[in-house]
């Protein structure tokens, strides 16, 4: 049974099995490629959520991921002991602290960017041209999956309180 039913209806239950061994795969494989440190998901959407040149407060982070003021708290710590953020007062106001990703974890993001797309170009380039046109074709389809899958959590998962939530998880330059 292919990824579509009849009646051009999707195989969600196919689809959904595929997303999260192929995500696991090319991860390890760009970590392995690049010798890159295992970082935490976590960890990654909070460096994800900022993106070179910006700042985000503690309680934003919180607020932008669905998740606890504690949580983050614990999760910049152990953060800050890897170099991956550094935490500096405001200049406004010496009690709050901006939190801004390090170089050291911008390129480690750069890098394995970089080997992700290089991993998935020379895979895709092993495929016959029928299914490499498909896999073109299918990735406008794929962003408007994951931004419909993003609308739904912040409607019924994220609640009123939260309703931003997922949409922020993706920060533009993910969604590129």
């Amino acid at each position: 049974m292919g990824a579509e039913v009849g009646n051009g209806q999707v195989d969600a239950v196919r689809l959904a099995a595929i997303i999260s061994p192929l995500r696991r795969t090319l991860l390890t494989a760009a970590r392995s490629a690049q010798k890159l440190p295992e970082i935490p998901d976590s960890q990654v959407e909070i460096v994800r959520s900022l993106p070179r040149g910006t700042t985000s407060g503690p309680g934003e982070l919180a607020e932008r991921l669905g998740l606890s003021r504690s949580a983050v708290s614990n999760l910049l710590g152990a953060m800050e002991e890897r170099d991956l953020i550094v935490r500096r007062p405001r200049e406004e106001d010496r009690r709050q602290v901006d939190v801004i990703a390090t170089e050291r974890a911008l390129s480690l993001f750069e890098r394995f960017d970089r080997a992700s797309a290089a991993l998935v170009a020379g895979a895709a380039a092993r495929l016959s041209p029928e299914d490499q046109a498909a896999l073109a074709a299918a990735v406008p389809a794929l962003e408007r999956l994951r931004d419909a899958l993003v609308d739904e959590y912040d409607q019924n998962v994220a609640g009123p309180r939260n309703t931003a939530t997922a949409s922020t998880l993706l920060t533009k330059e993910s969604r590129n």
